[in-house]
């Protein structure tokens, strides 16, 4: 758990180091703007902008019931954050599982990816994708879910 804070935890304190040496120079509304960019950072690199995370067995258990793919995820991946932001809504719709969390996760994005925790790598009728497009992501979700 501590692990996915980290990025986010720099991104407060070195905000807050940046805009902590603009107030003595008098610019306390810069120090503000440079402060509540960081904090944007933070946020968005943190795990707060993901739905909530389940087992890699349990989503799986779940995929083979109601058909939606699972997204195997770590916080701070980049393309993990493209994916989850431009899937928006329908986000919601698919199975997250960071693995950072759950080392059958990291086992089970390992053997899909010649042994390499390359995410996202989206699980879709029990076949893996490494980095889909948000678009063939939204294509598969079934209008039912």
């Amino acid at each position: 758990m501590m692990r996915s804070w980290i990025l986010p935890m720099l991104f407060v304190f070195s905000g807050s180091a940046v805009a902590t040496g603009q107030i003595p120079e008098g610019s306390p509304g810069t120090a503000a703007a440079i402060m509540l960019a960081f904090l944007a950072l933070a946020v968005v690199y943190s795990p707060l902008i993901f739905p909530r995370s389940i087992g890699a067995q349990e989503a799986q258990r779940r995929s083979a019931v109601d058909g939606r793919p699972v997204v195997f995820w770590r916080p701070g991946c980049a393309y993990c954050i493209r994916l989850r932001i431009r899937l928006s809504r329908s986000a919601r719709q698919l199975h997250w599982v960071n693995i950072w969390r759950d080392p059958a996760a990291s086992a089970a994005v390992r053997a899909a990816n010649d042994g390499n925790e390359t995410v996202p790598t989206v699980v879709v009728a029990g076949q893996p994708h490494t980095n889909p497009s948000p678009e063939w992501v939204r294509e598969r979700l079934s209008p039912s879910a």
